[in-house]
């Protein structure tokens, strides 16, 4: 089984694949303007990556690891956060600057649906365990808009820290984690009824949050400190959520994602045109893996 990154190049309009077990870059591909963000659909086929400049989404085909199209629409401004529903048949993204949020049929690759958000710089997508919400952080707003996928609406918003861009909800389904870059600090919010639960200090601008696949822990690039805090999400005695640990790694971190089992974390490190390699069990950096400028956004992909 091949275990592959797929890293986003931001400053050269680029794509590199990784060979993740003997850790180097296999392949590097053009795509369009200031890649930014990735979701990878289920069955491993294709991938979505929002080119933020470009104002597109180019749809990769993981078999060959080429361009297989563009979608465009007049109202992108700024494309950025994706996510896949359950099923994978629709894809949300987030247009940042349009202040939209986009629905696309995965199988013909085209728009079907739109609407606004109303609120200031909708930037990412983050859906639910079971793919009932999505979560998409509003960093000009302070708040976090919930967009029911069945109904493809918006049914709700609540407020959070200044300038909210990470988000996340542990696998269990009952605690949304959001990061405020502006405040430098990690809300957890009760998803039943929107309620600020715990609250906690991070590394300068943390700007996104994943899970390791157990739940065990939430990893939180912090952008200007150069840093990953590590949240234990039911830290003992107490069972409260706690950052254990702050991992250095490169400059500007940015897209994190966990391999299948959760034993290594890859982080972008925007500034040192490197991937950090973190072994999940002793919380340290291991090596670098060399990449093209700016790597941002990263996906894990089995073949």
């Amino acid at each position: 089984m091949e275990e592959l990154l797929i890293v986003l190049n931001k400053d050269e309009d680029t794509i590199s694949i990784v060979d993740a077990k003997n850790k180097k870059e296999i392949k590097r591909i053009d795509c369009g303007h200031n890649p930014h963000e990735i979701a990878v659909t289920e069955d491993g086929k294709k991938s979505y990556i929002t080119c933020s400049l470009g104002n597109e989404v180019d749809v990769l085909d993981n078999d060959n690891f080429e361009i297989s199209k563009k979608i465009e629409h007049e109202d992108f401004d700024f494309p950025h956060g994706v996510g896949l529903t359950k099923d994978g048949n629709k894809l949300f993204l987030a247009s940042t600057y349009s202040e939209k949020i986009f629905i696309i049929d995965t199988e013909k690759d085209e728009i079907i649906k739109h609407f606004p958000t109303y609120q200031r710089y909708s930037h990412m997508i983050s859906f639910s365990p079971d793919g009932k919400t999505v979560y998409v952080p509003n960093i000009g707003s302070d708040n976090i808009t919930v967009v029911d996928t069945r109904k493809e609406e918006i049914v709700n918003h609540f407020p959070v820290g200044e300038g909210p861009e990470g988000v996340a909800v542990h696998p269990d389904g009952r605690t949304i984690y959001v990061a405020n870059q502006k405040d430098d600090d990690l809300y957890m919010i009760d998803t039943e009824d929107y309620e600020k639960l715990y609250q906690r200090r991070l590394g300068k601008t943390p700007i996104r949050i994943i899970f390791s696949p157990d739940g065990k822990y939430a990893f939180i690039p912090n952008r200007e400190s150069g840093d990953v805090s590590v949240i234990d999400t039911d830290f003992e005695p107490k069972g409260e959520p706690w950052e254990v640990k702050r991992i250095p790694v490169g400059n500007w971190p940015g897209g994190v994602v966990f391999n299948h089992d959760g034993s290594k974390s890859y982080v972008a490190n925007n500034k040192t045109n490197d991937i950090s390699i973190i072994d999940v069990e002793t919380l340290k950096e291991e090596e670098r893996i060399d990449v093209g400028i700016h790597p941002d956004g990263i996906a894990y992909l089995t073949k």
